[in-house]
Order: C-alpha cells, then structure tokens, then sequence
C-alpha cells in the first residue's frame, strides 16, 4: 500500500500535463490517463481491488484539491458537477475516476463471481453504475468549454461500458451498437493524431473486436465462428472474452462432435465415444492449421500449448474411462482376450498425438536458438543462448521418443518401431553436434572432433536405414545439411586447434616461466600471465605479512634495590623512653 502511494505521487505531476487547458478549451486524456493508472495500479496483473482503492484515493484527493467535499465527516452532503463549475479539468477527472472506481469493482465482483454466483447481480449494478457516471461525464463534455477530442473521447468511453452492461445482460444487438460505436470513435481518432497516440486507440480498438464478433455470432452471424477459433488459438479475447470463447467453441465443436463415431490410426478404427474425445480430435486439424500459420515464435508457442493443455484433459478423461473398464473386466468372467482394447488403443493414439507435440514445440524452440547462435552479440554484457540450451531441447525430445516407442497395441507393429527409431537417430545426431560444439567453445579440440565423427556416423545410419522406409524423412530434419555443416565444423576445428598451437609456440620461454609472486611485486618485469584476466587474478598479497614496527618503551624500576638510603634515625621522635614522668612533663610543658 505504501508503494502505491508512493507511485501515485510519482505519477501526479505526469497526469497533470494530460489535465491541461488548450486553446479550443479544456481539454482531457481519457484513454490515456485510464491506460497509464490501470497499468500502474494494478491490472498489469489483473489485481481489480487494488486499481478500486486506487481510484478511492485519487478521488478523495481530487476533490480536497478542488475544495468539492461531500458535507464533512458527521454529516454527508451530496453535490453534483455542473457545466457552469468546468472552470478546471480536474472536475471532468473527477467524474472519470468515479466511472473507473464503479468499473473496476465489477471486475472483481466478476472474478468472485465464479465461486459465489449471487455475486453477479452487484456486479451489474456495479456496471450500470459506471455507465451512469461515463453518460454524466458525456454530458459535462458537451459544454463549449470542452475541446473537440475530449468530446469524442468521453463519448467513445460512454459506448465502450455501455456496450459493456449490455454484453453481461446478454442483450447482443445493443452490445455490438455500442460496441460498434467505440470502435468508429477510436478508429477516427488513430488517423487524426500522433502515432504514440494512435497506437493507444488501435490497443483499445483490439480490445473490443473479439466482444464485437461474439455478439455477431450471438445474433445469428456464423461467419463470425471463425474468427473467434482463430481469436481463441492466438490468445485474443482476454478478460471477460477468454470463458465466454472457451465455452462457445466447445458447444460449437459438440454440435459437430455428434456425427464422428470412429477414428482410424495405424490401420485400425477405433469407436470414439467419449464426448470430449471427440470434441478434440474435431479441433485438433485446426490447431495444426492455426500453428503452420502462425506468423511469430510466441504466438506458436501459446499455440502449442494450448494444443497440449486440450490433449493432457483428454487423455485423463480416457484415462478415467479405462478405470471403470477395468473395474467391469474384474467383475465379469470374461477372461483377457490378449487383444488390446479400443479404449486402450484410443488411449495410444491421444497419447502418440501429445508427445508427437511435444516434439515439435521443442524442435521449434531449437531453431530459434539455432538462429540466435549464428546472429553476432549485440550486448556482451547479457547472456546469450548457448550449445547448453539445445542439448537440453533435444534431450527431452530423445525422452518422448522412447515413450512413444513403449505405447500399448504398438509393440508389433515393426513399422512404426522403425520409425520411431530412425527419428531417435536422427535427433541423438542433432545433440551430438551440440555437444561438440559446447567443447569447442572451451577449447577441446580433440573431442570435439570426436563427436563430430560420431555425428557423420549417425548421420550415416540415419540414410542407410531411411531407404527401406517411404516418408520416414520429410517431417525430420535435414540429415544431409547436418553433415555438410559437420564437415564444415572439422574443418574450422582442425585450423583453430592448429593456430592454438602456434600461438602456444611462439610465446618466448622467459615469459612462460611461471612466477606466483603478485603483480605488485613484479611490475617492472612482463609476464604473459592468463590468470590476470581470469577469475582469481594474483594481484596483490592478501592477507599482507606482517612486518617489525618500533613499539613504545616499558620501564622497570631495577635499581631500586640496589640504592643506599641515608638514615633518617635522627628525625624520627624517640617514644617510650621517659615513662609516666615524662608524660606528666608533656602535658604541662616542663620538657618542651
């Protein structure tokens, strides 16, 4: 909390240049200013109750600011905004951050209201709320004293929460108007004003598209179903779209999942009677489609895993169908037959098209790296991909390999275990290459030229044994690139380790000679020393030694027992000699 406070008044001064009065009147950054707090205050992580109590706190110190109190803290008095009080901006920021404060409560009421469903009934007085307060801020704008864009931009925002009110009441045609509205207003304002600006209302118009297409299909559009795939596969539609797609495009697939009964899979048909089995393998020809197409490597990475999160929930769907298979086997006194079972064998299939994913995704991954190990570093300073990072990519994929060639109904068929063998090949050559290289980096050429020999042997193999099997190479790597890239490589090795050989040569025997002194206690002498540059460099003593210092004198008294005192018996008074008699005399003086 003292964090955001903290950022709050960091962000002041920067909201008050957006708060300014133009020449054509006042004037007001609504989409900026929302933007910049939501992202500021909370939403970059969807934290609703935060940017709420935000909103709060701006409020209260807005209207501080402005004098506008509500009575005081014994009694409330309320008080409304009028055209004729728009003497400063701040007035039209009032009004915004009660719109977003009644906004951003809905939100969260939204994300409670998935375990608590009576909630959704304060979240529509919530919404109507915030458009309430976006229609006053409207009106407010239409003053003369506003300028044109603050106008356009107040009336852009009353469309969007009023197309949001409708959305949640499922009342499809106003939504996509207002919607629609927003849209327009956005649109026109990107192609007026800078580019920073513009792409702002390009963002905002991004946002509302996918609320646009469901209530197009809502009201009958079935065009628009694709589209929302599409959205969907991409991670479009975030927010309060994301359910709302999800459950569309699994009633869509259901209706069309009614009329598949089978899938064939390795020259057997197998029934298909698991609903959500069926709802996949429909999606699962436009999940592959949507990742060929994929125009950058993050959005096919969402792809792929969205892909294997639908295949993970299917297969324990079938998983949990085969427990109840098993419990009904027990029961019976039908014996085990030997066969594998359809279900078994659907289990198989869900299972091969998962880690047949998994390989691809990784093998994807790889040739990202790939082609940031050939780009030069641009930062020395910041690490870069390296030899490592594959190794481990192509190792997972050796790993799904070897359970794909342990699947049940599969063991017979020599076809397949070929296959899959010359696939694990193909790939131990892939990673073999990586680790020489990683030696090479660290200047071990003898084994690195081993490994590159492993490679071509690999490689080799791979060619002698793909020749009995028809397409087993086209969705594999190149082989015959590899060892062109291999010999390429040896040859590279071969110079390098010869130039690191000449270099050790030529260096003079007087400067190898090893010296374990400091450098501070050798300077006027060079030395071609590699542990200077490296991690522990020897450049000064550490502890120090200890060296002799004069230290303060200490005094002993020696010759005190070997001094004569003169007597001092003549000084010191005779007592006891004169008895009672010269005591007497004492007292009165007589001996004095």
């Amino acid at each position: 909390m003292a964090g955001d406070k903290q950022n709050e008044a960091k962000v002041s001064p920067t909201d008050e240049n957006k708060e300014n009065q133009s020449d054509g009147g006042l004037g007001l950054e609504i989409l900026q200013i929302i933007k910049e707090s939501q992202q500021q205050h909370g939403l970059r992580h969807g934290d609703y109750q935060r940017y709420r109590g935000y909103c709060s706190r701006r409020l209260r110190r807005l209207r501080k600011t402005l004098g506008f109190r509500m009575g005081n803290r014994h009694k409330f008095i309320g008080k409304k905004i009028t055209v004729e009080m728009l003497s400063d901006s701040r007035y039209l920021l009032l009004v915004l951050m009660e719109a977003e404060r009644a906004w951003s409560y809905a939100m969260q009421l939204k994300q409670e209201a998935n375990t608590e469903p009576r909630k959704r009934f304060h979240l529509l007085a919530r919404l109507r709320k915030a458009a309430k307060h976006s229609e006053k801020l409207e009106k407010l704008c239409e003053s003369h004293r506003v300028d044109a864009k603050t106008k356009l931009e107040a009336q852009a925002y009353t469309a969007y929460l009023t197309g949001m009110v409708e959305f949640e009441l499922q009342e499809w045609k106003p939504a996509m108007e207002a919607f629609n509205k927003c849209k327009t207003i956005y649109e026109k304002l990107a192609s007026a004003f800078t580019e920073e600006m513009a792409a702002l209302y390009r963002q905002r118009v991004d946002e509302i598209s996918p609320n646009i297409r469901y209530c197009a299909y809502n009201i009958g559009d079935q065009n628009a179903i694709n589209d929302l795939m599409q959205m969907r596969l991409t991670g479009g539609g975030g927010g309060m779209m994301a359910e709302k797609l999800e459950s569309l495009i699994t009633q869509a697939r259901t209706k069309q999942a009614a009329t598949m009964s089978e899938v064939e899979w390795r020259g057997r048909s197998v029934p298909v009677k698991i609903d959500k089995a069926r709802i996949f393998l429909l999606g699962l020809g436009d999940n592959e489609a949507a990742i060929a197409q994929a125009s950058n490597e993050e959005t096919k990475e969402h792809l792929y895993e969205t892909l294997l999160a639908e295949c993970r929930d299917t297969i324990q769907a079938v998983r949990e169908e085969l427990k109840s298979e098993a419990k009904q086997r027990e029961r019976g006194s039908e014996g085990d037959s030997g066969k594998v079972s359809n279900l078994q064998f659907l289990h198989s299939y869900l299972t091969y098209i998962k880690l047949c994913t998994l390989v691809k995704r990784n093998e994807s991954m790889a040739h990202t790296l790939q082609a940031k190990l050939k780009e030069p570093e641009a930062d020395e300073n910041k690490r870069g991909p390296r030899p490592q990072d594959l190794i481990r990519l192509y190792d997972i994929i050796l790993q799904s390999l070897a359970e794909l060639s342990t699947l049940q109904g599969l063991e017979d068929d020599h076809t397949f275990q070929k296959e899959v063998s010359l696939k694990i090949l193909v790939y131990k050559a892939y990673r073999c290459f990586f680790i020489a290289q990683s030696y090479v980096l660290v200047k071990k050429w003898s084994e690195a030229l081993v490994l590159y020999e492993r490679v071509l042997k690999y490689a080799k193999e791979v060619q002698s044994k793909a020749k009995n099997l028809n397409n087993s190479l086209k969705d594999l790597p190149d082989v015959q690139e590899l060892i062109a890239e291999v010999n390429a490589e040896k040859y590279s090795l071969q110079a390098a380790a010869i130039l690191d050989t000449d270099e050790t040569a030529e260096v003079p025997s007087q400067q190898q000679v090893k010296d374990n002194r400091p450098l501070c206690d050798r300077l006027e002498t060079f030395r071609l020393d590699s542990t200077l540059v490296g991690k522990q460099p020897n450049l000064v003593q550490f502890p120090p030694d200890f060296q002799p210092i004069p230290c303060k004198p200490l005094f002993f008294d020696l010759a005190l027992n070997h001094v004569a005192f003169p007597p001092l018996d003549d000084k010191v008074e005779q007592k006891g000699k004169g008895g009672l008699t010269g005591y007497i005399k004492g007292i009165f003086g007589f001996g004095s």
